[in-house]
């Protein structure tokens, strides 16, 4: 007899698909091409769990049905394998990251392997691997060598600006550049020295060395993102986080922050996502203006939305972190404010601006000079100024602000109405008011006082209008070891680039994987992390690129992944184009996705890719909650109580590996041998059975609801887990894993399996025509499965499938007209059963090579109907009549039906009602 021997399928053609490398992408470019993605994983040390896959799975149906519909498909996997987790291993173990990566990734790999994926093997990227990060040093060395012009609105060689400095200086340069860059003629540039030359360019280049505001955590000694912290700890080991100004890499994504913005329209992407990339841009227009502060020789710059209000500002308030904050605190001032500055910058901005009930500040003792009407205006700090947005200054105009009317009324500020409406519920913004109590825009509406202050400030000289951006430059270095080494080394603390014919820069042995006493990053241990060059030895940078570094430019790197000439080449670009189908979580929406969107823009600037966006469209995928059981221990003993009677008893719930529960019943023998503590566990049961309770939480390892995939594939098979991941619900919801219904699936296939055989198991398909009725199951099937594949709606098409082989097994349908088919279509889903029954229907081919069959409309189309026939308002039979009788023709008929005869007994009826296509009630 045949059984489906799922575990011995499965492996047979899990090892033919490697042997013949069938998914490898080919070079034809005669076949329309698919680009498929998943976000690049994490190889974390404890693998898969049952929710990883879930992306995986929806990528791979829609790659295997792409291919047969006749798409040359690319649909590769790699690791993003530099991460601080292995990292912090290190320190703890002393163990080599490498080591722990390797193992991790081993085990990624042979999980992914076992659920049967269509992967691309060959094109496998690892960013740690040197032969990867060679590539990603030559990008920044690019990045380093190129400015942003501003005119003609990419980026350009950095050669380029220097022949512009040499003919005219900088005056007449429109470009991306520090704010406080000098104005030099062309005979100033050519008697400055070399190394001042290094340091305007510094100015311009896309990636620079600049004093930064970072999270410093001492713990890890690292600098961690703003994602990275939470409530002034960090969330990796809940380390203290203070905010520091350091000496940092940065990347000049800012002068790309109107195409990032523009290019989101042309993205087929989740709405939120592109919402959340547009509020972390966070495109202003304004004005941006000098206050003079009194007393001293400076100057607090502030940028605003509402120059309008101008004549309200009653205030000024400061980020903790403003650079002018220790010059601005007076001595009578001093102990309350320094002290405020010290708690309030350590909190992240991102709690800052989350936290909108604290109100909190400190008055710094000195004033500034509001410019429209001399006034002089207090000095404050206030956390709710973050010095990442704007200039880290507000005007603050407490009647026209809530934060700032929060902020008045706690420390008894003034509050002055400058803009007519009322004012009893609190401020107003007053966009749509006449502005008043404002010298010369009073009068003016909105805009044109607006139009009128700018034009103001610019006949002054203390301001202008601008268009201002929330978005800071992305800082690009980490003080840690487990990451790529900058191509940089330091002549006179100037940075210069190493030669190219040097990359790769490979990471350095190490005695220690922390910092150096003396605070120096983990490089600082190595032996000669040094540079040589025919001017001498020189050190090299210390620090390494941060974890999105690699991640930003991956997809490039699978078009042409053995290339040892080049990142990518042209025609590999040129072929694969854009990804066109991204998989993964929406949590990386203001960090990979924008960082792979600048440096896609870069590339395509510097003539090195085709495209402009990585990728085209993008799915957001749900998370598979976890299933938590629990049992109740009787309180003081070890006497556990069944779920249904513990309202008889005093207990206590606790957590149960759900791995020795099925159906919510507990393996009692599991459960003593779980730990030493159960092993003399008694239970009061309910029918001689011991039902657990369940809540659905995140899966944790702590809840001890985390469910092994491998688990799950050597009870069921991986056919199985595949298909009920996708039927647990639409692939972008949240939904609970429970291993309760995967029973269900797994007969599904064992009834698939089952069509193919006779009673007795043996082989058993009829090469004769299929009737009716099997070919209309069939091709509603599959017209139904191709409209899902087409938008993404798996869950339905695998409750399409069990309809369908229900239907077949109930006509005895084992006809090969009919099952080829089925199989064709049901082999993006479970592609190991579908392999295997392939070819046992003799086929020599993999079913891969198949082509996607086309439902026809006349199996479509209904030419009958089963009408319910009512005798006085009572169904009492069915008949199936042709949908082109009239409705005296339908009246005939049912009236001569034997069934019906036998309730009318002869009787005329006094009226027979007919609704074609629906319905007939005969009233007697």
């Amino acid at each position: 007899m045949s059984d489906y021997n799922f575990r011995a399928i499965e492996k047979k053609w899990q090892d033919r698909w490697e042997q013949t490398g069938i998914f490898n992408a080919s070079p034809e470019t005669n076949k329309p091409k698919f680009y498929s993605l998943d976000m690049f994983p994490y190889p974390s040390g404890t693998g898969l769990h049952v929710g990883h896959p879930l992306g995986y799975i929806a990528s791979d149906i829609v790659t295997r049905y792409k291919r047969l519909k006749g798409f040359n498909v690319l649909h590769p996997m790699g690791y993003d394998s530099f991460g601080l987790p292995a990292e912090q291993y290190a320190i703890q173990t002393g163990q080599h990251p490498a080591i722990t990566t390797e193992e991790n990734i081993k085990r990624y790999t042979e999980q992914l392997k076992n659920i049967g994926f269509a992967f691309d093997w060959s094109k496998e990227v690892r960013t740690s691997d040197p032969e990867y990060y060679r590539w990603t040093q030559w990008i920044f060395m690019q990045l380093f060598e190129s400015y942003y012009d501003m005119a003609a609105d990419k980026a350009m060689p950095i050669a380029h600006l220097v022949s512009i400095f040499e003919k005219e200086g900088n005056k007449g340069v429109k470009a991306a550049c520090d704010e406080d860059t000098e104005i030099f003629s062309a005979e100033d540039w050519a008697e400055y020295s070399t190394e001042k030359k290094q340091r305007v360019l510094l100015r311009y280049r896309l990636t620079y060395l600049a004093e930064t505001t970072v999270n410093w955590c001492a713990a890890l000694g690292t600098v961690l993102s703003n994602d990275e912290v939470k409530d002034g700890f960090s969330e990796r080991g809940g380390h203290p986080v203070e905010r520091k100004r350091m000496m940092q890499w940065s990347m000049r994504i800012t002068a790309y922050a109107e195409r990032l913005l523009n290019g989101l329209e042309s993205l087929d992407w989740p709405d939120p996502v592109k919402e959340m990339q547009r509020n972390w841009i966070g495109r202003s227009l304004g004005a941006e203006m000098v206050f003079d502060v009194e007393g001293q020789n400076e100057k607090i710059k502030v940028f605003t939305t509402r120059i309008d209000t101008i004549y309200g500002v009653t205030y000024l308030a400061l980020a903790p972190e403003h650079e002018l904050v220790e010059k601005l605190i007076t001595e009578d001032q001093r102990e309350i404010a320094v002290s405020y500055v010290a708690q309030a910058k350590n909190r992240s901005e991102r709690d800052r601006m989350a936290d909108v009930k604290t109100i909190s500040g400190a008055f710094t003792g000195s004033y500034a000079k509001n410019p429209f009407n001399g006034e002089s205006i207090p000095i404050w700090i206030a956390d709710y100024v973050l010095a990442g947005y704007g200039t880290g200054a507000v005007m603050a105009v407490p009647s026209h602000d809530e934060r700032d009317y929060n902020f008045a009324n706690h420390f008894g500020l003034e509050k002055r109405q400058v803009i007519e409406g009322d004012m009893s519920e609190g401020s107003f913004p007053g966009k749509g008011g006449t502005i008043m109590n404002s010298g010369f825009i009073s009068g003016l509406k909105m805009q044109e006082a607006m139009d009128k202050a700018i034009a103001f400030l610019e006949e002054k000289g203390i301001g202008k209008g601008k268009i201002q951006y929330k978005m800071r430059d992305a800082i690009f270095t980490r003080q840690r070891y487990w990451g790529e080494p900058l191509p940089v080394y330091f002549k006179n603390d100037l940075p210069y680039l190493v030669d190219e014919r040097d990359l790769p820069l490979p990471l350095p042995e190490v005695d220690k994987y922390l910092p150096t006493e003396d605070g120096a990053p983990p490089l600082g241990r190595a032996k000669d992390w040094t540079y040589k060059t025919e001017e001498g030895t020189f050190p090299l940078e210390m620090s390494t690129m941060p974890g999105w570094a690699g991640s930003s430019w991956y997809f490039f790197r699978y078009m042409d992944a053995q290339n040892k000439e080049e990142f990518v080449s042209k025609s590999a670009a040129n072929y694969w184009g854009s990804v066109d189908l991204y998989i993964g979580g929406a949590e990386h929406a203001t960090g990979h996705l924008l960082y792979s969107r600048f440096w896609t823009k870069f590339l395509f600037d510097r003539g090195l890719v085709p495209i402009e966006e990585p990728f085209q469209k993008m799915i957001n995928q749900g998370m598979i909650q976890g299933r938590s059981n629990f049992v109740y221990r009787k309180k003081g003993t070890n006497i556990f109580v069944s779920h249904g009677l513990i309202g008889e008893h005093e207990v206590s719930s606790m957590h149960v590996d759900v791995n020795i529960v099925y159906n919510d019943q507990l393996d009692i023998e599991a459960f003593r041998n779980w730990r030493p503590d159960l092993k003399d566990a008694e239970f009061i049961l309910e029918d001689g059975k011991y039902n657990c309770g369940a809540e659905v939480e995140k899966m944790s390892k702590s809840k001890y609801n985390v469910v092994n995939p491998d688990d799950v594939i050597e009870s069921y098979g991986a056919d199985t887990l595949r298909l009920y991941e996708m039927f647990l619900g639409p692939l972008e919801q949240f939904k609970p894993w429970n291993t309760n219904g995967i029973d269900g699936v797994f007969k599904f296939l064992k009834k698939l399996w089952r069509l193919f055989h006779d009673k007795d198991g043996k082989w058993n398909v009829s090469d004769k025509p299929a009737s009716k009725e099997a070919l209309k199951s069939l091709h509603k099937t599959m017209k139904k499965v191709e409209e899902d594949i087409e938008r993404h709606a798996f869950n339905t098409s695998v409750s399409s499938f069990m309809i369908c082989v229900n239907e077949l097994s109930a006509l005895k349908c084992n006809n090969r007209e009919v099952l080829e088919p089925l199989l064709i279509v049901l082999s993006p889903y479970a592609p190991h059963i579908s392999e295997e029954l392939w070819e046992l229907l003799g086929h020599e081919q993999s079913i891969i090579h198949a082509q996607f069959p086309i439902a026809e409309e006349k199996y479509l189309t209904e030419d009958s109907h089963q009408y319910p026939v009512s005798i006085n308002g009572k169904m009492r039979a069915k008949i199936e009549l042709s949908l082109s009788l009239s409705k005296q023709e339908i009246e005939e008929a049912a009236l001569q039906d034997e069934q019906i005869q036998k309730w009318t007994k002869g009787q005329q009826p006094k009226k027979v009602i007919v609704v074609p296509g629906k319905i007939v009630n005969i009233v007697l």
